[in-house]
Formats: structure tokens, C-alpha cells, sequence
């Protein structure tokens, strides 16, 4: 199986901590060179530092608020202004905040829309080409198994998550031809720091502990536990390998088994 993607460059988006850094460590092992992108210039060094370097990869950051496209536009042309090329993209971006859709603020749905939808979109334009040049393309989204099955609570995020996993199929049959895949990545519930901010906020509207939460939570997932994320990143980063060529277009849930449909 060719897994190998030696010589090749990924751009992360959320790189800075939780399924974003563990898809950019699990690219890494694979050989490619990690873009690592976040709001966090700190964090991004701290990242770029752990980095696995084995195979002679370079790795590099950009800071960038994914929530101001005029900003991901200026930085990533900047970016290949320098004669880079782009061969994977993993859209990924921290989920909204949690709440009933009826209670949803309008300026937290536009920010998310630009955030998660606008910013991926404008991302893809800026990369598809070099990567249609190259020859070999993998885009991956990083979304939620709520576009298969609406969660409770989330109702931002239900919405914005959708909209990406239907922009993505879209992309998958217009590019695919270019030797690009476009796929989407949906995570269940996954031991991370929006995992931890979910269930605190869950105990609390509810009055009980978060411990109640996770015991709940872990009883509906048939592989009776939570997630860890370098999972999550190896299924990403199978995808964005060779051996993945003619997987395109499809939902991946990556959640114990827990969504409760095809």
C-alpha cells in the first residue's frame, strides 16, 4: 500500500491543537511537509517543533484567522507568490458555540458561514491549481457525523456543517478528473477540548456532572468509549495518500459506530 507522500505539501488548517494538530502529526509520519495554520503564533511554533522530520520534511506555519477571508487570501497568495505548491488542503476550524437553533444569533451564523464554508471555498480556489499542475490533490474536510444525523444543541453547528459537506461534493465531481479527491471526515465525539467545553456546558444546562455526561455519552457509542484524535488523523491522513486515489466524494464518520445511520 502507498502511503508514502514524501515531497508533498499540506496545508492544516487548526493545526494549533486538538484533530488539526493530530492530522498534521499524522501527515508528517507520512513524509509530507506541514503548512500548520492557526490564530495562535505561539502555539503554531511549538507545533512545527514536534513535527515529525524523519524523512527531511520542512515544516512551516501561517497565521490566520479563518473567520476574515480577506485575511486567508492575502496570506496564502503571499504564500504562493514564493513559487509554492499546495498538494493537500484539510479544512478545519474550531465548531461554533453550542445552542438551539431559535436562539441562534445572526452574527454568529455569519461568522461561522465565513468561517467554516467561505474560507474553505476561498482556500480550494487559491490551491486547486497548482494542484491540478501537480497532478495529485486531496482535499479534506473536517466536519461533524451531524451532516448525516443533526445533533441537539449545536444548531450552528449543524447548519454550517451541512453546507460544507454539500459544497465538497459538489467540488468532488467538478475536480476530480485533475487527479484530485475532495472527502469529508465527520468525528464523533473524540477526547479533545471542544469535547471538554461540550459536555461542561452540557452538565451545567442539565445540573449534573460532567462525569454523568461522559458515562452517557460512552454508553450510546457501541465501541463503548470516546475517540482519541491521532485516530482521527489517521483516517485524514489515508486519504490524502496515494492508496486513496479513488475515494472521492463521501462522508467518512469516524465515531465508535455511533451514528445512527448508513
Amino acid at each position: 500500500m502507498n502511503l508514502d507522500l514524501s515531497n508533498k505539501t499540506a496545508f492544516v488548517c487548526g493545526a494549533s491543537q486538538g484533530l488539526g494538530l493530530a492530522c498534521a502529526t499524522e501527515l508528517a509520519l507520512l513524509g509530507a511537509n506541514i503548512i500548520a495554520i492557526s490564530r495562535r503564533d505561539d502555539k503554531l511554533q511549538s507545533v512545527v517543533k514536534q513535527l515529525d522530520k524523519s524523512k527531511g520534511q520542512q515544516h512551516s506555519y501561517l497565521c490566520i484567522d479563518l473567520s476574515q477571508p480577506e485575511e486567508v487570501d492575502k496570506a496564502v497568495k503571499s504564500y504562493l507568490a514564493k513559487g509554492k505548491v499546495v498538494h493537500i488542503l484539510v479544512n478545519n476550524a474550531g465548531g461554533p458555540p453550542a445552542g438551539p437553533m431559535i436562539d441562534t444569533d445572526a452574527a454568529e451564523m455569519e461568522k461561522a458561514f465565513r468561517t467554516h464554508v467561505i474560507s474553505s471555498h476561498l482556500l480550494a480556489q487559491l490551491l486547486v491549481p497548482g494542484m491540478k499542475e501537480a497532478g495529485f490533490g486531496r482535499i479534506v474536510n473536517i466536519v461533524s457525523t451531524s451532516v448525516k444525523q443533526p445533533i441537539n444543541g449545536l444548531g450552528i453547528s449543524n447548519l454550517v456543517r451541512a453546507a460544507v459537506a454539500n459544497w465538497a461534493k459538489t467540488l468532488a465531481n467538478e475536480i476530480s478528473s485533475y487527479g484530485i479527491t475532495v472527502n469529508n471526515v465527520l468525528p464523533g465525539f473524540t477526547n479533545t477540548d471542544r469535547l471538554n467545553y461540550l459536555f461542561t456546558k452540557q452538565a451545567s444546562d442539565q445540573g449534573i456532572s460532567k462525569e454523568e455526561i461522559l458515562e452517557k455519552t460512552v454508553a450510546s457509542i457501541p465501541a463503548k468509549r470516546v475517540g482519541e484524535p491521532d485516530e482521527f488523523g489517521a483516517a485524514v491522513a489515508f486519504l490524502c495518500s496515494p492508496a486513496a486515489a479513488y475515494i472521492n466524494g463521501i462522508n467518512l464518520p469516524v465515531d465508535g459506530g455511533r451514528t445512527g445511520t448508513l
